[in-house]
């Protein structure tokens, strides 16, 4: 056989390792999609037989997923009742914000200090008189897409792989709540201009202020968290 067509096929044959962490991988990334967009809601379980069967794979590979989610905190493993989709108490959802208080500043920070001003020059634009009258309108989708965009681009300028997988745990697990948040009238407006002013401050490479004022943004949410907490949990 040419030296050619050896090299090919090798390189199309994959081992049973890396078919197993392939299943592995796909079945982490739906279940996690579930539990984010609360498709499987807090509290519900997560069957090994029926996820095996409906994905075909095997138990081991469920398990397998099942640590990674865990991990992550998405999970609860229980005695005598398997994996359920964790439900965030109150008081765990403060410890989150006092987390995300530190680790989003210094996301911004990073972010200001690594990349270059006219980098925020599209997110400037983002932020501008259009989504400004679209969250008076209550359009919460844009607000959150706009949010979601502000941070992919910080956590690919600040270039910390580490602090982006904590940051990216934090958010699986917070996602629901800061979606319901945003309904509180008042709150998505705030946020708004909040982020306005980070970014006035990242264009000007004053990252000393960014990141002030992304601490007192996630401060703020956190009150508005407290206040209204009975009714969003």
């Amino acid at each position: 056989m040419p030296k050619e067509k050896v090299v090919r096929l090798a390189s199309a044959t994959s081992s049973p390792f890396e078919t197993a962490a392939s299943d592995t991988d796909k079945l982490v990334t739906e279940l996690r999609r579930r539990i984010v967009s609360h498709e499987s809601p807090p509290g519900s379980r997560l069957r090994e037989s029926e996820l095996a069967e409906a994905f075909d794979v095997s138990r081991a590979r469920v398990r397998d997923a099942f640590g990674v989610l865990e991990e992550r905190g998405l999970i609860e493993r229980v005695p005598n009742k398997g994996a359920v989709v964790t439900r965030l108490e109150a008081d765990r959802i403060q410890e989150l914000f006092e987390v995300r208080e530190v680790l989003e500043a210094q996301m911004v920070r990073l972010a200001t200090q690594r990349a270059e001003p006219e980098t925020w020059d599209g997110l400037l634009d983002l932020f501008g008189d259009a989504l400004e009258r679209r969250v008076a309108d209550n359009d919460f989708d844009a607000y959150m897409a706009a949010i979601v965009e502000f941070r992919s681009r910080c956590i690919v300028n600040m270039e910390n792989d580490t602090l982006k997988g904590l940051l990216d745990s934090i958010y699986d697990r917070i996602q629901g709540m800061t979606r319901r948040l945003v309904l509180v009238p008042g709150r998505a407006m705030e946020g708004f201009r909040q982020h306005q002013e980070i970014l006035r401050a990242m264009r000007s490479g004053d990252a000393n202020r960014a990141e002030q004022l992304k601490r007192e943004n996630i401060r703020s949410a956190r009150e508005w968290f407290q206040k209204y907490h009975k009714y969003l949990l």
